[in-house]
């Protein structure tokens, strides 16, 4: 972040991450504005929903820094292209992360534009990443938050050239300690409010309960590899692999159990079989059919504008997980441009994964992201595992 003074329009959660970057930043200089997103409408009132306690948070911080805030509705927006998005996908049977499409959609997208249209110069948000250009190409780099048990930048690897160079990331410098640390400090009221999880249209209710309002149920059986049937699912798109709670069956009495696992070990989701709606599952946790050497991604994203050059990298197929070691390659690409279309233009869709150790649970559906150390390259939709 230089030195230069910005007008930064902030967005503010109501949450103790966003409240402490507006601080930071208004006490760097800059004139900062702040902006409450209200992104979900039909059940906000709920238990589960609480946007309007947010708001109510986000105006006490913002009265405490000194900034204004604006209260902004991206409901529609969000119906439109992430929500439906969401159930489209489950839909399909895959398990889809409607968080990253959120940060791509909204919040560096309705939210950027807004923000421009008020006259910012910077747009600034509480996630746990960093900005950096790169000396010597120019280019905008996103980088892992420096708390690698907060890190998010998993969640923003959609995100392109003009929207990093519209965006700052203060918290992404320090640890969460600090963070809550700073926050006492200069007395703000949510310094102590505990973190969100989830995404606000479902929160903390249970997710099929949720799911069921919108997808209808399509029950079929539930086998194990061998085929036999131990039990009756409630339709495919209520389940993820690697899904162990929730699937109604107890243990199988058998005494050449499933790789040595134990004739009481927990069940797993391994497979989903759209075309005989069946649910597979397995037993053991490092059961062959929950790992996977391979993935193939669609719909990729690249932080660059072009696709990495093909060779070693690291990626995450889900949040919160390490680093794992993988080789990188373009989908049928042939000119090295990374689209495998012949012309040069580089604009490729696809790849490929080849993990050094076979992955846990690899979902369709979900991001598979690629790192070059520190740096967050981009990624695509896992669209199959090998």
């Amino acid at each position: 972040m230089n030195s230069s003074k910005h007008r930064v329009v902030v967005g503010l959660s109501g949450g103790v991450d966003s409240a402490v970057t507006a601080h930071l930043l208004k006490a760097m200089g800059h004139e900062v504005v702040g902006i409450f997103m209200k992104n979900w409408e039909d059940d906000d009132d709920s238990e589960y929903c609480s946007s309007n306690v947010d708001f109510v948070d986000a105006a006490a911080v913002a009265d405490v820094i000194g900034i204004e805030i604006e209260h902004v509705n991206f409901a529609a927006d969000y119906r439109d292209r992430v929500f439906a998005e969401f159930l489209r996908e489950y839909q399909a049977g895959r398990t889809p992360n409607p968080d990253v499409l959120c940060n791509a959609e909204i919040k560096f997208k309705a939210f950027l534009d807004h923000a421009m249209r008020l006259g910012a110069e910077k747009i600034a948000t509480g996630h746990y990443a960093r900005v950096r250009q790169n000396a010597a190409t120019g280019l905008f780099e996103l980088l892992k938050g420096l708390d690698p048990s907060k890190d998010q930048s998993y969640f923003l690897h959609r995100l392109n050239q003009a929207q990093l160079s519209k965006t700052l990331f203060p918290v992404g410098e320090l640890h969460k300690t600090e963070v809550r640390r700073i926050a006492e400090e200069i007395g703000l009221p949510n310094a102590k409010k505990k973190d969100s999880t989830g995404i606000c249209f479902i929160g903390e209710r249970p997710f099929r309960e949720f799911l069921n309002r919108y997808i209808q149920k399509e029950p079929g059986p539930i086998k194990d590899e061998r085929g036999r049937v131990l039990g009756r699912h409630q339709g495919l798109s209520f389940y993820t692999l690697g899904q162990r709670q929730g699937l109604g069956i107890g243990g199988v009495k058998d005494k050449g159990a499933q790789r040595g696992a134990g004739e009481h070990a927990p069940w797993f989701v391994a497979r989903k079989e759209l075309d005989t709606n069946t649910l597979r599952v397995v037993q053991g946790h490092d059961h062959p059919w929950l790992l996977s050497p391979t993935l193939q991604a669609a719909d990729a994203s690249w932080v660059a504008g072009h696709p990495p050059q093909a060779g070693a990298l690291a990626a995450k197929t889900r949040y919160r997980q390490q680093d794992a070691a993988c080789t990188f390659t373009d989908a049928a690409d042939g000119d090295g441009d990374g689209d495998g279309d012949g012309d040069g233009d580089g604009d490729g869709r696809s790849f490929t994964l080849q993990f050094a150790d076979p992955q846990w649970a690899v979902t369709p559906g979900q991001s598979a992201v690629l790192y070059d150390g520190e740096v967050c390259l981009g990624g695509g939709v896992i669209a199959a595992r090998g």
